[in-house]
């Protein structure tokens, strides 16, 4: 679990966070949505510990980050996993050794024990005979596959997703929501994920914050963003004609 608490974020004269506190919890797929702007990408960095907060605290299980150690603050972004936007793969290292990377990086394991782990998280990504392609043989799905892979890898309590279908056609999309949140669920994971994708807040979006101005305006879940009379959610959400009638179909049935 992840609690925050009243953070703030500047940079020079631009206040891009401005006191957000919300909670997210283990083994849910909590979505980060907002306008371009709007402070996403910057908390993103804050929960990895990319940029500090000049005020507040993040608290990861119970300790604040502030009072992790030099040490216990190396150990804590080990425990984490990122999946990037456009996967970040190494161009000239198979998929196995994408995988590998943070085994041979971070731990002391024999090259049996990482050769076994890469391949049960391949496994798991449904990616059993891509061991040896390089991310230019592969699909724009399947490199994200091996992106999710690589960041599990590790066994971490924590999952970030940095707008995970980024590039993907709708269908790929799903496969990858479903994924995450099937992950999410098995390995007891707080996942953190920021997306502009609606289908993906429709499909897997157990925690939604809201986003604007550097300010949470609004949370909630995937059903409760349907009741909302909140029109800075409703004019995002609702932007396009798909997703107007979907609600209008939905309160229809509550009614």
């Amino acid at each position: 679990m992840i609690n925050v608490q009243d953070i703030h974020k500047s940079f020079g004269e631009a206040h891009i966070l401005k006191g957000i506190s919300t909670t997210f919890e283990k083994g849910k797929t909590n979505l980060i949505i907002g306008q371009s702007g709007s402070g996403k990408t910057v908390f993103l960095k804050c929960l990895l510990g990319l940029f500090i907060p000049e005020q507040g605290n993040i608290i990861y299980d119970g300790k604040k980050y502030s009072e992790h150690t030099d040490d216990e603050k190396r150990d804590l972004r080990q425990e984490m996993g990122m999946v990037f936007q456009g996967s970040a793969l190494f161009d000239s290292m198979t998929v196995e050794g994408n995988v590998m990377f943070p085994l041979e990086m971070f731990t002391k394991q024999s090259k049996s024990e990482m050769k076994d782990r890469v391949d049960a998280v391949l496994k798991r990504v449904n990616l059993i005979d891509a061991h040896h392609k390089f991310p230019s043989e592969i699909s724009g799905g399947m490199q994200k596959r091996v992106a999710i892979a690589r960041a599990i890898v590790m066994n971490p309590k924590y999952l970030f997703c940095d707008e995970p279908n980024s590039g993907l056609d709708p269908k790929t999309a799903i496969l990858i929501d479903d994924l995450i949140k099937e992950i999410t669920e098995e390995y007891n994971i707080t996942t953190v994920i920021n997306t502009h994708d609606m289908n993906s807040v429709m499909q897997i979006g157990e925690k939604i914050i809201f986003l604007k101005d550097g300010l949470l305006e609004w949370e909630g879940t995937k059903n409760e963003i349907f009741k909302t009379d909140n029109e800075a959610v409703t004019n995002f959400v609702y932007s396009s004609d798909l997703f107007k009638k979907v609600r209008q179909m939905y309160i229809q049935e509550q009614n």
